[in-house]
């Protein structure tokens, strides 16, 4: 089988997009790892695959495949990406799109300065919608891991994320502290791991050990948790600038029971075909 893909990043957040919309995509775990493998395939952190959907109401469904196989639920980066790469090729006229996803809906905005906006959706903080194993909801909930009992926030942005507060990212034991996290038996279905450092109430840096990935340039569901938690704690205001490795997003929320809204970029890097 021999399939054309594009190459696109969101502040080097790297996708692979298949088009499924001409034809019909099936990928096997296999598959899907190879084309995500930097030395054999193509390289990427998630594959995304956009279809038509069944539902009269959406533009498109699209989903997610990380770089082990394995579906997941929600990708910042990724949305914008499917958003300029649908405008751009045509398949959509306005500069509204509904996108479909594993479990929800995603609405991507067009702006008008080239980058793109989306609805992330209102976040889930009860403990059953992360999924985290506490009985009540609490602000902080303590895991006993290697450095100690360490308190970590919670929130599911479509996604399960875990956001620890750090006085500076860059001497952040992410890939260390993050994979631990990411194991413990408190996140049945696994977490993204953000690391945040608040410069102020309207900036914050961050960096993510993503669930099926590790750490990445950019986690745009990382960016929306982090930003919710660190309102819920009274020390960010109601939009933030959040400073990743690869660049810059601007996040909003207006507060409980209300939706997230993440603006940023997304680029293409080049097109080619793979035989699998």
């Amino acid at each position: 089988m021999e399939l054309e893909f594009t190459k696109m990043h969101g502040l080097g957040n790297d996708f692979v997009i298949l088009n499924g919309l001409e034809r019909e995509i099936k990928l096997s775990p296999d598959q899907i790892r190879f084309i995500a493998d930097r030395h054999f395939g193509i390289g990427c952190d998630q594959v995304l695959l956009i279809q038509r959907s069944d539902n009269p109401r959406m533009d498109i469904r699209y989903r997610i495949f990380n770089a082990i196989g394995d579906e997941v639920e929600h990708c910042g980066n990724g949305i914008r990406c499917v958003g300029d790469y649908l405008s751009r090729r045509g398949y959509v006229k306005d500069k509204v799109i509904q996108a479909e996803t594993v479990n929800g809906a995603a609405t991507i905005y067009l702006e008008d300065d080239s980058r793109i906006r989306v609805d992330m959706g209102i976040p889930r903080l009860a403990p059953a919608e992360i999924p985290i194993k506490a009985k009540t909801r609490q602000p902080h909930y303590e895991l006993t891991l290697s450095t100690g009992v360490t308190p970590v926030m919670a929130v599911s942005m479509g996604n399960p994320h875990a956001v620890l507060i750090v006085p500076d990212v860059d001497r952040a034991p992410v890939t260390t502290l993050g994979p631990e996290i990411q194991s413990s038996e408190f996140f049945p279905r696994g977490v993204n791991v953000g690391f945040m450092q608040i410069l102020d109430p309207e900036h914050i840096r961050l960096r993510v050990y993503e669930r099926g990935v590790g750490e990445t340039l950019a986690c745009g569901t990382g960016a929306c948790a982090a930003m919710v938690c660190g309102r819920l704690v009274n020390k960010l205001a109601n939009t933030v600038d959040i400073g990743v490795k690869g660049g810059q997003l601007t996040v909003s929320w207006a507060g409980e029971g209300e939706p997230v809204w993440m603006t940023g970029p997304a680029a293409t890097v080049y097109e080619g075909k793979i035989k699998l």
